[in-house]
Formats: structure tokens, sequence, C-alpha cells
């Protein structure tokens, strides 16, 4: 069994990116720049295809990735992620006890206090009404399930997209509704340092909108009630910033703005 790191990255001018990522398996490395490149290369026995696009988009990085992944396993990554050493074993191990599992998630927790990840405590299985707490970082996958629901990540959604983030929620969701196996698991594969985002701006007025407009695409008919228990589970956060009832208008209104413009599936 083959892992592939598929890494979702910009503007990097060297190779350095795999020391401080700890890379020790194969990887596919999508820079994305401001040329267009080619390069293979070998580092301590893995197999590196290093990508550069002039282009912007995290769902875009993530799918040149994926289109050219062959691994049995890929795992996608972020460029601020620290792996442990024997990342690769635990994953394929996980994989084998779990023969019927399409998808795992693993604890990848942040060393940003401000910008903590869930922590997964035991092993379970994710369903579409929990799945949507799950970054794209700790996400494993058997590329062959993933291509063969012809299953990709939107290009509406994330950083340097249209709307903000959300093109993760988007594509563990998508599995789910395929009939996608999903799991997760209590075992720590790596660090992320979530020192910085492409997307967040503080809780802005099109924050709460483009959260209105995830909910919509997710579900037409649970949107709304997708929007309240989102205000419910983090109003805190956002207190300083929006009103509850604020917050809940602008959702709205991003549901509302999508459905006139008839977007939604």
């Amino acid at each position: 069994m083959n892992l592939e790191v598929l890494v979702s990255t910009m503007h990097q001018s060297d190779y350095s990116i795999l020391d401080r990522m700890n890379i020790h398996s194969d990887a596919i490395i999508i820079n994305q720049c401001d040329e267009n490149q080619y390069k293979e290369l070998d580092y301590n026995g893995n197999s590196i295809r290093f990508l550069s696009f002039n282009e912007r988009g995290v769902g875009l990085s993530r799918n040149n990735a994926l289109m050219r992944a062959t691994a049995d396993i890929c795992l996608f990554a972020d460029d601020d992620v620290t792996y442990v050493d024997n990342y690769k074993e635990i994953i394929c191990e996980a994989f084998k006890k779990l023969p019927d599992a399409d998808i795992i998630l693993f604890n990848v927790p942040s060393t940003n206090p401000n910008r903590p990840y869930p922590n997964i405590t035991k092993q379970t299985r994710i369903k579409w009404f929990n799945c949507l707490k799950y970054g794209a970082v700790r996400m494993a996958i058997k590329t062959e399930s993933i291509k063969r629901s012809n299953i990709y990540f939107s290009l509406l959604f994330g950083g340097g997209a249209r709307y903000s983030s959300g093109e993760d929620s988007l594509f563990i969701s998508e599995c789910i509704k395929r009939g996608l196996k999903v799991y997760g698991l209590p075992i720590e594969i790596g660090k992320v340092s979530q020192e910085s985002s492409s997307w967040f701006n503080g809780y802005t007025d099109k924050y709460f909108i483009d959260r209105g407009i995830l909910y919509a695409f997710l579900s037409k008919r649970w949107s709304t009630l997708l929007c309240i228990q989102f205000i419910i589970r983090h109003r805190k956060k956002f207190e300083k910033s929006k009103s509850w009832k604020e917050a809940l208008v602008l959702m709205l209104k991003g549901k509302k703005d999508l459905k006139k413009n008839n977007q939604t599936k």
C-alpha cells in the first residue's frame, strides 16, 4: 500500500517545504505562484512531483493534485502542517484495520490556541450530521474510491475563491451522500500551525453571507436549521462583532440571494 501527500501551497521558490513538513513519503506539491513549471525529484528515496501553476484557489489546487494522484492512499495537506516521522505507516495501518473505509480522519492539532482544531477522542463513524467540523488537512482517502465516485473540490469556496471557507465541508458531505464510508480515529499524524488564513478577515458581513451560501449548497432542505445551529454554537466567538440576530439575518440573506440566482442543485 502506497501513500502520497497532496500539498497545497503558494509562492515556493525552492524545495525546503519538504523538510519543514517532514515529508517521509511520495508527494505531489501544487505551488500556486506566477509561473508554470513541472519538476520531479527524489527526496530521501521518495518520489516528489513539484508542479507550479499561475493560478489561485485552494479547491483548484487540491483538484490538480487529486487528478494526478496514483497512490492507493492520498493525504490532503497545507504547507503549515508538520507530520510525525511515521505518518505513512500510521495511515496505511489504519486502512488495513478498517478495510471498508473510503476516508479516514485523523487528529492534526493546531499549535495556535486562537484557532483550535476539534479533537477526535474515539473511533467513530462520520455521518452527514457531524461531518462539517473537519478540515481537509486531517483527511486521508482511498484514491480509487474518490475517483470512481467522481468527487472533487468545489471551485466556488475556500481561499482564492468567490466565497469563504467550506470547500472541505462540501467535499466530505458529497462523499457521504454518495455512500462512501468515513471514519474518525483518535490518532495524531502531525500538527498544524494555523498562523494565518487565506480567507478569514474577521466576522464581517461577507463572512456570514458566505456561510449562509455554504449551507444552502450543503442542503436546501436543512439550510435554515444549519444557520441557526451555527449561531447557537459559535455566538461567543463573534458577539463582539455582530449580535446573533444580525449574524442570522446576514446568513439568511446569503441563502436567499443564492436561491434567487438559482445556483443550488
